[in-house]
């Protein structure tokens, strides 16, 4: 039974060798693996940020899409402007002017789109309040009063959206996952390399009376601190790398990757997850290999 690493004698550890290729590896290994689980989990908060804030928006809003000959648009418009008016639970409500139905066709149809050649529908932009919403009722109204207007809560948009954001968090921690068996693989090859390299000194260990416990202990500890070190400079070196992340680019893109408030206390834990990860499998290790050179 191998009692806890950490509680093993230093001494132990002068049987593990110092240098060689297996100290740079493990350390290099635990860092880089740290410095992707960090990126991992900013991709993972900001993932739920996100969906929350546009699952948010869109519950929140709803629109009225209006299609009528351009001579009576003007006063369908109005119509639908003061049924809304009556609507309980419609806080606010109004209709979207030309420049900005042209942005929002602006990514798909270009900057050019001539709107006053189209028979494009005229958009109402409405904000619920705290009440709620009639949907149901309201798109009866509409249809009974207004037959050219169409009520859209956003519900079809926002499923897909809470949908895809899951995904993405079931992805995000399977990419965590998968660091830590990969790191449990690279320090279990380094753990089973050095012992192979050590093997005529453990031979001697034996012969003077050195237990099997005592000699996995020493190379449980090392390659655990060893772990422990590389991946604190790897979980650094990612938040650093995070703090120069833009927070705001022209087209969106990485914009608010990163850690808010309380969410940078998370990777402060990758270290020690990576010390306990190497720990276990480094004494798996020690274990299988040290029954091979019995």
């Amino acid at each position: 039974m191998i009692r806890p690493a950490f509680l093993a004698s230093s001494e132990a550890e002068r049987i593990v060798p110092p240098t060689g290729t297996t100290a740079p590896l493990t350390t290099l290994a635990a860092a880089a693996m740290a410095f992707l689980c960090v990126f991992a989990l900013a991709l993972l908060y900001t993932t739920g940020r996100v969906a929350d804030r546009w699952s948010g928006e869109l519950a929140q809003s709803a629109t009225v899409r209006i299609s009528a000959p351009a001579d009576q648009m003007e006063a369908q418009v109005t119509a639908v402007l003061s049924i809304l008016a009556q609507t309980p639970g419609v806080a606010d409500a109004r209709a979207l002017s030309d420049e900005e139905q042209q942005a929002l066709l602006t990514p798909w149809f270009g900057p050019d789109l001539p709107l006053e050649t189209l028979p494009i529908p005229q958009l109402v932009e409405l904000t619920r309040d705290a009440r709620g919403l009639d949907a149901e009722g309201l798109r009866l109204r509409l249809r009974a009063e207004v037959p050219g207007a169409v009520f859209d809560d956003h519900t079809r948009w926002r499923a897909p959206l809470i949908d895809a954001a899951q995904r993405l968090r079931l992805l995000g921690w399977l990419s965590v996952a998968l660091i830590a068996v990969t790191m449990a693989v690279i320090v279990s090859l380094a753990a089973s390399t050095a012992l192979a390299a050590n093997g005529q000194v453990i031979d001697v260990l034996r012969l003077i009376g050195a237990k099997d416990s005592f000699v996995a202990n020493a190379f449980v500890r090392r390659f655990t601190l060893r772990a422990l070190a590389g991946a604190a400079v790897g979980t650094a070196l990612g938040m650093a790398a995070l703090v120069f992340v833009p927070s705001d680019t022209p087209s969106g893109f990485l914009s608010g990757l990163g850690f808010r408030g309380a969410e940078w206390l998370a990777p402060l834990a990758v270290p020690l997850v990576t010390a306990c990860v190497a720990f276990l499998a480094t004494g798996l290790a020690a274990r299988r290999r040290l029954r091979e050179i019995s």
